[in-house]
């Protein structure tokens, strides 16, 4: 028998994190793409990401038809936040600057690739980057290298220094929740043994 899930974040009813979800506005749209091998994921962090934000949109496919018309949104200028030798790293806005339409693929590293790969309108889109350093709170995973964040903590970085002072911290309190939740389950002295200090 399956567990009752509330259907707005699709978490458990008895893990329900709807509470913890803020409602944030920002200057930036955020449109996020995910592959679907992520949408059943317990650890959704581009729902919760698109969930938490009133400009944002989460679209699931891996190529997108409908991306002409999803990109070219009057009023922003379309971004894609994703690694490259010539990505431009994230500056706050300046008083003028037209808004970011920040384009997020969502999955692994490789499937995100792979979106790109089968989306050329999406490759061809001007990167942007996050500054060096960022550590992840995502303690279940080991990240596959410096920087590596989840999507919810990455979209919280690349808010936080484009749309300056504003904060998008509670942003991440759902995705905190969660992974306590996930310890909580493993039991403390699993968590310790397989994840901790890595």
């Amino acid at each position: 028998m399956s567990r009752i899930q509330c259907p707005r974040c699709q978490r458990p009813q008895s893990h329900c994190l709807c509470p913890l979800i803020p409602c944030l506005d920002s200057r930036t749209r955020v449109l996020l793409l995910q592959h679907p091998s992520e949408v059943n994921h317990a650890l959704n962090t581009a729902r919760l990401a698109a969930l938490g934000l009133n400009n944002a949109e989460l679209i699931v496919g891996e190529v997108f038809e409908d991306l002409p018309r999803l990109l070219n949104q009057p009023g922003y200028r379309a971004r894609l936040l994703f690694p490259a030798d010539d990505a431009q790293p994230i500056q706050t806005y300046g008083a003028s600057d037209e808004p970011l339409l920040l384009v997020v693929p969502d999955g692994t590293w490789r499937k995100a690739r792979k979106i790109l790969h089968l989306n050329p309108l999406l490759a061809a889109l001007p990167r942007v980057t996050l500054a060096d350093g960022g550590v992840s709170r995502y303690r279940l995973r080991k990240a596959p290298g410096p920087g590596a964040l989840s999507t919810v903590e990455a979209i919280v970085q690349a808010l936080q220094v484009l749309e300056a002072p504003v904060s998008f911290e509670p942003l991440l309190r759902p995705f905190e929740a969660l992974i306590e939740g996930q310890i909580a389950a493993m039991g403390e002295e699993t968590f310790r043994r397989n994840h901790a200090g890595k």
